[in-house]
């Protein structure tokens, strides 16, 4: 699985390229042998894995707002990809708090205006549109929810994605299911941490950044449980979907859910526990305020159909990602972060053959 020669020499749309997973993705892709081209806003981090590797040089990279139709679609047209990866987003709940328009906007809007334009581009064949976890309309079940679920949200955030889903879901029914006719899936992942993150709101790098400034870490909800996965686990899962989207569009379009094993499943305290524990300094104190805004308590996902249907599963033990993580912010001020980025798939990708036997 983890060699994936179908993306040598293939035209590859990554939507979201400037943002944390999205550069990651690129630099696989980069790696995989893809003609890589991104559209996304200018990076919000300078230390950020876009920023830092200086991936956009090796690929072609637009700066483009997903929400304007007429420029997604020239882009589109003028490139003609085959492979379309689409991760663009405004990702965080309390940003869709504070902004529920823009939230809309982007999240349902923005993915309506990829699908249109993928419509109208005939060379695309294979689309994953990637969303979350949170598009699931969350009864805090202790077990996890499966793509069949119903899609709900209680914040704008999540309903944003929810909403999303439906669109994919709609566009997929009404205009790609025809022999022909490019095959689009939908991706739905955990709580993703790794390298190069920086975004406000965040826990890992709330962690980093109190670290760093000797400020003990304030934690919202200690107690709430969520699927942690290292950013490499659903990105691995988003290259075999794609790929078995190219060899068998009718068997793979729909919507798949790329999460931890429920053994990996863990609590706020106990992934900020982790982390001041391996970087060995640091505090962290309670500020939990039941009049904050809500925050779903417990989130977990269901993964067999991609276990038994796509060949995947996760890799990392919860200690390995938690290295992993550190590591890369230990080493980003003074190295080479594109070779770091670069050394760390190489690692992963390692062990998911020693793991998974291919």
């Amino acid at each position: 699985m983890i060699d994936l020669p179908v993306f040598q020499h293939k035209k590859v749309l990554l939507t979201g390229h400037t943002g944390f997973k999205g550069a990651w993705l690129a630099i696989w892709l980069d790696m995989l042998g893809a003609e890589v081209v991104g559209l996304a806003l200018d990076p919000l981090h300078e230390d950020g894995v876009f920023a830092k590797s200086q991936i956009g040089k090796r690929i072609k990279d637009y700066r483009c707002d997903i929400r304007d139709l007429g420029k997604v679609r020239e882009i589109v047209a003028d490139e003609q990809p085959e492979v379309v990866f689409h991760l663009a987003a405004q990702p965080l709940v309390l940003e869709g708090y504070a902004q529920p328009l823009d939230t809309f906007a982007v999240n349902t809007m923005g993915t309506a205006n990829i699908l249109e334009a993928i419509r109208q581009t005939p060379s695309v064949r294979a689309g994953v549109m990637v969303t979350t976890d949170k598009c699931y309309e969350n009864k805090e079940w202790v077990f996890g929810y499966r793509e069949s679920d119903p899609m709900g949200g209680h914040d704008p955030y999540s309903a944003s994605k929810g909403a999303a889903e439906l669109v994919i879901s709609s566009y997929r029914r009404s205009f790609f299911s025809a022999p022909g006719k490019a095959a689009i899936a939908s991706a739905r992942s955990g709580n993703v941490i790794g390298g190069g993150d920086w975004a406000d709101f965040r826990l890992v790098p709330d962690v980093i950044r109190a670290a760093q400034t000797n400020q003990p870490l304030e934690v919202r909800y200690p107690d709430a449980t969520r699927p942690w996965q290292h950013v490499l686990e659903p990105l691995s899962g988003y290259l075999l979907l794609a790929s078995k989207l190219l060899e068998e569009p009718n068997r793979y379009a729909g919507a798949w859910n790329f999460g931890p094993l429920p053994t990996q499943v863990y609590s706020v305290r106990q992934v900020v526990d982790a982390f001041l524990q391996y970087l060995g300094k640091g505090e962290w104190r309670d500020i939990s305020d039941p009049a904050h805004h809500h925050e779903a308590g417990l989130l977990m996902l269901e993964i067999s159909k991609a276990i038994h249907e796509l060949g995947w599963k996760p890799v990392l033990q919860f200690q390995e990602m938690i290295q992993l993580t550190a590591a890369w912010y230990a080493r980003y001020a003074t190295g080479d972060v594109l070779q770091l980025c670069q050394e760390q798939i190489a690692q992963y990708r390692e062990l998911w053959r020693s793991r998974n036997g291919n």
